[in-house]
């Protein structure tokens, strides 16, 4: 819960639009990468109410997201933005950069499903200055 509060707090000092939301990521599982060391993997749990979206970011991770519910549009830096709708994924490489993460809808909200292959203890993003 720690990391969700450090997310809302670096999201609301970087200007995000996150719209007020009780812990809109919430981490639900965090273990070490067997084999790997001072690598972890993270599963958590994005729920983004109708507007809502996240400032540009790194996660200096791999990336993978699997949309639950509502859609969701996700850009990478030199990328084409692509809008995901339940049941699609999303890929994010090591060094990528994040311009774009909001929920599609101005009426329905969108939730969505992150796994992060990162370094132990390091922060689930930064946000771009």
């Amino acid at each position: 819960m720690k990391k969700a509060a450090a997310l809302m707090l670096s999201l609301s000092l970087a200007g995000g639009t996150v719209v007020a939301q009780e812990d809109p990521v919430r981490p639900l599982l965090s273990r070490d990468l067997t084999g790997v060391p001072g690598k972890e993997l993270s599963m958590l749990l994005v729920e983004y109410p109708p507007g809502a979206s996240s400032p540009a970011h790194t996660h200096h991770a791999q990336a993978m997201v699997y949309v639950l519910e509502g859609s969701i549009v996700m850009q990478l830096q030199g990328k084409t933005p692509v809008t995901l709708t339940a049941g699609q994924t999303f890929y994010e490489g090591l060094d990528d950069v994040h311009l774009v993460s909001r929920n599609a809808s101005n009426s329905a909200p969108a939730k969505f499903v992150v796994f992060l292959a990162k370094d132990k203890g390091a922060p689930i993003l930064k946000p771009l200055k």
